[in-house]
């Protein structure tokens, strides 16, 4: 990752070496195990770590149930109905009453379902907030993508620009001329987009009221999710949406839905190649950045900080690699997430700054978001 120190080769020792050295045989011991297991004060974490280890390997059987969950609507059921019984989960789900049981019991043991009185089972603690969210639900089924990429996970470390199934469901990440894809080729991400934006729009306008702003640029900004939400909460707040010709044009109706079509509107182009419209004191760039290379980052970067005034205001926010208490979430998921994509990293807060102070912006700093594993926030201003 491009926020790691590189590796010095000269160094082949280091003080510490010993210390870790009797810690890994030590835990590598099946001696040392055994005793860990039945000495009572060692045992907890024992337990705990030999849980960890299981829920490593079973993690993608955990995913398919709650895929399976989504797919067949049981968590939108007992939402609507409130509890029920197993023998009508089964039939209301078409499901054999065995089969129905092994889901119920895998989605209890998972949170997503608990068991009720009267031997009825309801919503889980982890379930419950999956009724609603289409956003989520969206991305559970997306994953399906990714999950065939990641059956021979050797082979696509091993391809030179990774890639595979999920790279043809975000068919800019492999196109040479992006801005020439028409709307059938960009469809099916732009909705999914499109659907899950929302999780992050509440986040960022949580972070950053837009009211002192006049001009907002949504830099990849899609269908125009974030440029409603944005100008609905900024009555006198203007917006532009620059994306992909075959892209914005989708933001139209959305616009007129929202009731803010006097105040937002589109312009298509390729940001890694035109130059950005002017007039903006607000550039925002929403999940656009761990998509690209540094290469383009840079490019993008400068792009912005050409467009905005002395004094303006950059946005960027998205998921971040070395988040406290999300870390698997940065280098682990999206990690090789954007290998199968094709294209782009998880970038840590000090990496995206450096990046940031280099393309002429200054005065940079994170944001407080409530739920940072899904969006972080920085906000930079154009420097001199």
């Amino acid at each position: 990752m491009h926020h790691a120190r590189p590796l010095d080769a000269s160094a082949t020792t280091h003080w510490s070496d010993a210390a870790w050295a009797l810690r890994d045989r030590l835990l590598t011991s099946p001696q040392f195990r055994r005793w860990a297991e039945g000495f009572a004060p060692a045992r907890w974490v024992a337990r705990r770590r030999a849980a960890q280890l299981f829920d490593l390997l079973a993690g993608f059987v955990y995913s398919q149930v709650l895929l399976v969950c989504v797919r067949v609507r049981l968590l939108e059921l007992l939402a609507e109905q409130g509890p029920q019984s197993l023998q009508a989960l089964a039939q209301q789900l078409a499901l054999p009453l065995p089969a129905a049981e092994r889901l119920v019991r895998a989605a209890v043991a998972l949170r997503l379902l608990e068991a009720r009185p009267l031997r009825r089972y309801g919503l889980g603690v982890l379930g419950a907030p999956m009724v609603g969210n289409s956003g989520l639900a969206a991305m559970v089924e997306h994953h399906e993508a990714l999950y065939r990429d990641l059956t021979d996970p050797v082979a696509l470390l091993r391809r030179p620009d990774g890639g595979g199934a999920l790279a043809d469901f975000w068919p800019y990440a492999g196109a040479v001329e992006p801005g020439a894809l028409e709307a059938q080729d960009v469809a099916a991400y732009s909705s999914l987009m499109a659907v899950s934006q929302p999780l992050v729009a509440e986040q960022v306008l949580q972070a950053y009221p837009m009211r002192q702003h006049r001009r907002l640029l949504d830099v990849g900004g899609g269908e125009g999710v974030f440029a409603c939400a944005a100008a609905r909460q900024a009555p006198q707040l203007e917006v532009q949406v620059f994306d992909l010709p075959s892209v914005v044009e989708r933001a139209h109706e959305r616009f007129r839905r929202a009731g803010v079509a006097q105040r937002c509107s589109v312009q298509g182009g390729d940001f890694l190649s035109d130059e950005l419209p002017g007039g903006a004191d607000l550039v925002s760039l929403l999940r656009v950045v761990h998509d690209h290379d540094d290469e383009r980052v840079f490019r993008l970067l400068a792009a912005v900080r050409r467009a905005l005034p002395v004094g303006g205001r950059l946005l960027l926010a998205e998921p971040m690699a070395e988040t406290s208490g999300a870390e698997a979430m940065g280098d682990a998921y999206f990690g090789f997430y954007l290998l199968a994509m094709g294209r782009g990293q998880a970038r840590s807060e000090a990496r995206l700054r450096e990046m940031l102070q280099a393309s002429g912006f200054a005065q940079v700093r994170r944001l407080k978001t409530r739920m940072p594993l899904q969006t972080s926030v920085l906000l930079a201003t154009a420097g001199e």
